[in-house]
């Protein structure tokens, strides 16, 4: 069935429509979680929570919108969320488990030395661009979809990443 179709559904309360709509989008919205969070746990939490809260919003989703970025926003902010309260309480973990984080392509292109390091850098950005580079290069987004999910205008997208490119290699141009 079509993903517009199952929106439809899910807005008129089919629950099994919904669930569809959350297996298809589910590894993908963990992943982004997980690169906020570092945990698997703050991950599940925040992709489930935002599960919750986009069924409850899902009357205000406009049908002209592309529903993965609109989810993806509400799967964001309940990860942010759980960095920021997790911050108040301790000092963030840094652990990363890399066959969670980056795509296959970029696990076996780099090796674990290489990803630990670039992640490293990564973490190092400011949130925007952390973010923003994360959207693009680990989950694969397009940059209108970067955009969406961000709620920032494609040229944002396209200057903060040019920005983080530019952070990263100085970073890690200094780390050699």
């Amino acid at each position: 069935m079509a993903e517009q179709d199952l929106i439809g559904r899910a807005k008129a309360g089919d629950t099994a429509a919904y669930a569809a709509l959350v297996r298809s989008h589910q590894a993908v919205a963990f992943r982004a979680a997980f690169l906020i969070t570092r945990s698997a746990q703050d991950a599940e939490e925040a992709t489930q929570d935002g599960f919750v809260k986009a069924w409850k919003a899902l009357d205000r989703f406009r049908d002209d919108a592309p529903f993965r970025p609109w989810l993806m926003r509400i799967v964001t902010n309940e990860a942010l969320n759980r960095v920021r309260s997790r911050k108040r309480r301790r000092a963030r973990e840094l652990s990363v488990p890399l066959d969670v984080t980056a795509p296959a392509a970029e696990s076996q292109a780099l090796s674990r030395a290489e990803a630990e390091t670039l992640l490293a850098a990564v973490d190092r950005l400011p949130d925007k661009y952390r973010l923003t580079v994360s959207y693009l290069y680990l989950l694969g987004f397009s940059e209108a979809e970067t955009a969406d999910a961000l709620g920032v205008a494609v040229g944002t997208v396209k200057s903060r990443a040019a920005r983080a490119r530019a952070m990263l290699g100085d970073d890690l141009g200094k780390q050699r």
